[in-house]
Formats: C-alpha cells, structure tokens, sequence
C-alpha cells in the first residue's frame, strides 16, 4: 500500500506536467528518464485498472478517466510535499501534554501556553481532559508530561509536586439558595442538599470534606454527579450547593462563593515526573509559578 501511494504521489508530478504534453520537461524536472516515467505510469494503470493517457507517437493526452483521476492526483501531491516539508524541516514538531481534570483548569493555560509557544515555536501543546482516577497514571506512564491536580491526590507516588496556589474551600451556591445571603459560613451552619460525586470521580481531598458534611445528612440530602461540571450544573439549577476549593481563575460566573472558616485550605498544584527532560517542561513550570505568585 506504501508503495502505491508513493508510486501515486509520483505519478501526481507526472500528470501536471504531462497534461501540457512535455513528457521531456517531465524528466528533466523530477529527474527520471521517460522510460522511467512511462513504466510508473503504467504501473498506476494497472493498479488502478484504468487508462489515464491516451498515447500517439507524436503527443500524449489525458483520457476521461485520467481526467477524474486528476484531482486525487493533485491531493496525493500535496499530501507527499505536505510529508515532506515536516519530515525535511530541522525544526521538528515538539509535542508536549498537559493533563487535567476539567474545563475549568483549562483557564490557566492561555497567558502561559502564548508564551511558551513564544520562545518555542515549534512547541505543539496538547491538552487532555482525563478522568479523574486516570490523570496521574498517565503521567507516571509518560502518557502526559504535567498534570493539574491537589497535593493529596497521588499518594504513594513517584511524582513531584509543585504548588500553584492555597485555596480556601468554599460554599458554592446558585444566587436563590439559603446560603447565598450568609457572609463567611463554618460547618454547622451548611443547610440543604449537598451535591457530590461517588469515589474516585473527584479529587479526594474534595470527596474527604464532603463525607464529613454528608456523614449526617440523609440520602435524600445528598445528589451525586460523575465529574465537577455536572456537580456545578445541578448547583445552577437550585438543587443544593458543593464545597470546593475556590482556585483562581476557575469560578463559574452566575454563582456564589462563600467561605467555609473551619474548613482547611487545599493546596492546588502540578504533578510531574522528576526525570521527565522535556525542553519545555522547567519553562512551563516557572511560567505558571510567576502567573501563580500575581494571583497571591
């Protein structure tokens, strides 16, 4: 198969310039004999069980299906230069993943990502929404190069931490709760349903604090979603409130964010293999620390 579509990308070449009938300027310029170019094309004919030219001693002229054939020809072309202007460039593409768990820290990425890619231009970012209980795996695996995460999600690891930022937990209601009218809350003074997740579908520092608060709370009490978006999708419709950790840039507009005062902060990071050499990932470290340190 490699071979036909080598042997089409070439074909391509002959076919433009064999359709101003100059089989000799078609030599000279991919620099291969017309015999060689008369044997490759009939090549293509039988594998594609058609006639492409209609041949005389004197010219040589596209058939009717050389005619359709032209522009499969023409994106065979383009896609073997398009090949080989990647694979001849000296500035290969530089992959580089990031992990995370959310649209919502999604947000963080644009100053620095602009950047980045600034002072490497043949840096190509690829982002990866991951469910939760994959996230760090696939970092320890070297699926992903850096992750977002809280410090006390990847126990037992063999991944470093740096903190971005200590984040209050936070009372998150829609604007017609109960609790949307309290100043600075404590836990015995949350009323209503509190909306949740089952294991390892949110952070599990998130998921401790919450089954403090539902530990009294009846079934009835409590709603479950599988991921933060749809936690804080029941949060907008009235249903209840959550608790999280109030993380800069990451608040859902339309919504209150109250404080809980004798809830401990959480701290909010990256995780990141110590041996990963990636060129790009110490710069993308320091750039979100300093975008960190303006939000202090």
């Amino acid at each position: 198969m490699l071979q036909i579509i080598i042997s089409g990308a070439r074909t391509a070449i002959r076919i433009s310039i064999w359709k101003a009938f100059c089989t000799f300027v078609t030599s000279v310029v991919i620099r291969v004999t017309r015999p060689a170019v008369s044997h490759q094309i009939r090549s293509l004919e039988e594998e594609l069980g058609v006639k492409l030219f209609r041949r005389t001693s004197k010219s040589v002229s596209l058939t009717p299906e050389g005619i359709l054939f032209l522009p499969d020809a023409n994106m065979i072309l383009k896609t073997a230069m398009s090949a080989k202007e990647r694979l001849g460039s000296r500035e290969r593409p530089m992959p580089f993943d990031i992990g995370c768990h959310s649209q919502a820290e999604l947000r963080l990425l644009p100053p620095v990502l602009k950047e980045l890619c600034r002072e490497l231009p043949a840096l190509r970012p690829q982002l990866h929404i991951v469910p939760f209980e994959s996230l760090f795996g696939m970092v320890e695996n070297r699926q992903l190069h850096i992750a977002f995460g809280l410090a006390s999600d990847s126990k037992k690891t063999v991944l470093s931490y740096r903190e971005l930022f200590s984040c209050p937990v936070v009372c998150i209601c829609a604007p017609d709760h109960p609790l949307a009218s309290s100043g600075p809350l404590t836990r015995d003074l949350l009323r209503g349903a509190l909306i949740t997740s089952p294991p390892h579908r949110i952070s599990e520092a998130v998921l401790g604090i919450h089954a403090q608060i539902s530990a009294s709370l009846s079934y009835r009490g409590r709603y479950f979603c599988e991921n933060i978006e749809g936690i804080l999708t029941l949060v907008k419709a009235g249903l209840g409130y959550t608790l999280y950790p109030d993380i800069p840039r990451m608040r859902e507009a339309g919504l209150r964010y109250i404080p809980v005062a004798d809830l401990p902060a959480l701290s909010f990071g990256v995780y990141y293999r110590p041996d990963n050499d990636h060129p790009a990932l110490r710069r993308f470290l320091r750039l979100l620390l300093d975008q960190s340190r303006s939000h202090a």
